[in-house]
Order: structure tokens, then C-alpha cells, then sequence
């Protein structure tokens, strides 16, 4: 297998979405959601290519229009509700070595549904990951608010701590200062090394760096697109930007 030194981007997008239909499509401050996507891959300084993976005639139509490439379309069964990531990597990998010839040293995974993103961050992430050859992949994540430790689950209709076996009283009334930092992975960014995931069970593998981002949420329902509107009325972000200039 031929490996190049590109770095393309990966933006996934099914048809399918039980939650808001068509809503890689759906329209927030005047463009696609997807179109956000392909607008911070075009801004990168790094980012040699973009391909969009959609089982979606009509997405893959508007994908093109603002720039993205859509060289196949995703098979069916890599594009189920159950579909995981890896699926759809790997059919990606697998399509650029069978059709090209070549496949690219990293694939950079920018999700829609996480629309609103700096560019200088993206490149930040790509340069982490250049520089850390033992990285078997990149993950986005923000701090959250509360440690698991200070979470309860329910059993038999009571409170009980999700960490029975510590041994402090009442370990989950200490104070947060106690417990170190936690991060909740998110949709900002994702590298895959694509060497590690063609030759392992694991997209991510054991060595995931970690790049730190600001929880600017995710679009899951129609209350998420509102959000979204506010906070691109609010302030100036430069894909917006790019997309207002095309």
C-alpha cells in the first residue's frame, strides 16, 4: 500500500437522521450545515483534500457545490443507524487505495454536526499530531464541569456512587479540587493515523493524543439549530465569513 504524506479531510454524512431529517442539509445563517464543514477544511492551511461520505444522492449534490469532492457514495451498510466510524474509514481508505493507488498518511475527521470551529485550531491539531509519531490517533475534548466521581446512579430507588470500591466516606461530597481534571470527547476533530487503522481492530488505537477544544456544542434536534443561530448572530467566525464571500 502506497502511503502519501496528504492530509485529507473526512467529513462524514449519512442520510439518514431520526432526530432532524436531512440535517446535514438543513439551513442555519443562510447555508447547509455541511457547508460549515467543507468552509474550515478550506481553511486550513494543512488540508490537501476533502471528501464527503454520504449514502445521500442529494447531499452528495450539495457537498460539491461548496467545494467538498464526493468521488463514491457510502454503501448501505456502512450507513445504518448502527454504523460505526470505522466503517466508514475504512471503506474510505480501502476505495482510495483500489481507485488511486495511494492512500493518505492521515485522515482528518470533521464532523457536521459540530459546525461552528476555528481553522487556526484544526491546523493546531494537525501539527500536534505531526509531531507525535507514537500517536496512533488525534481526539477532540473539552474539561467538563463535574468528575464521574461526584455523579450518583440509581439502585433500588436510591443514590448510590458510581465508584462503590473507594475507600473515602462519602467521596462524592468532597469537593471537586480533589479529583483531577475530565474530558468529554467531542466533534471538533478527530486525526486518524491511517496506517494504525488499516492494520488494526481499533479506529483510535492505544495511543490517543489529546487536543483540548471549547465545548461549542453539538447539533442533535431543532432546539441545537436555534443555538446555533444565536451564536453565529453574536459574534463573527471566519467559515461563516468564508461562506458569505462565495
Amino acid at each position: 500500500m502506497n502511503f502519501t504524506q496528504k492530509v485529507v479531510a473526512i467529513i462524514p454524512a449519512r442520510g439518514g437522521s431520526k432526530g432532524v431529517p436531512k440535517k446535514n442539509i438543513r439551513k442555519v445563517g443562510g447555508f447547509p450545515l455541511i457547508a460549515y464543514a467543507i468552509a474550515v477544511a478550506k481553511l486550513s492551511k494543512y488540508i490537501d483534500r476533502i471528501i464527503v461520505s454520504t449514502d445521500n444522492e442529494e447531499i452528495a449534490k450539495v457537498a460539491k457545490k461548496y467545494g467538498a469532492e464526493v468521488p463514491f457514495l457510502r454503501p448501505a451498510e456502512f450507513a445504518k443507524d448502527s454504523s460505526t466510524d470505522r466503517e466508514f474509514i475504512l471503506h474510505t481508505l480501502n476505495w482510495l487505495n483500489e481507485n488511486e493507488g495511494e492512500v493518505p498518511e492521515y485522515l482528518v475527521q470533521i464532523r457536521p454536526t459540530t459546525p461552528l470551529r476555528e481553522p487556526a485550531l484544526i491546523d493546531k491539531a494537525i501539527e500536534k499530531i505531526k509531531k507525535n509519531k507514537n500517536a496512533t490517533s488525534l481526539r477532540s475534548g473539552y474539561e467538563m464541569r463535574e468528575s464521574p466521581y461526584k455523579l450518583f446512579g440509581i439502585e433500588n430507588d436510591f443514590f448510590t456512587g458510581l465508584f462503590p470500591n473507594d475507600p473515602r466516606p462519602e467521596y462524592y461530597n468532597l469537593p471537586r479540587q480533589n479529583f483531577s481534571s475530565v474530558y468529554q470527547p467531542d466533534g471538533y476533530v478527530d486525526v486518524i493515523v491511517s496506517k494504525h487503522a488499516l492494520n488494526s481492530p481499533s479506529l483510535h488505537g492505544p495511543k490517543i493524543l489529546s487536543f483540548i477544544t471549547p465545548n461549542v456544542g453539538e447539533i442533535d434536534n431543532k432546539e441545537d439549530f436555534k443555538f446555533l443561530e444565536f451564536n453565529l448572530e453574536k459574534r463573527k467566525w471566519a467559515i461563516h465569513e468564508y461562506l458569505k464571500r462565495l
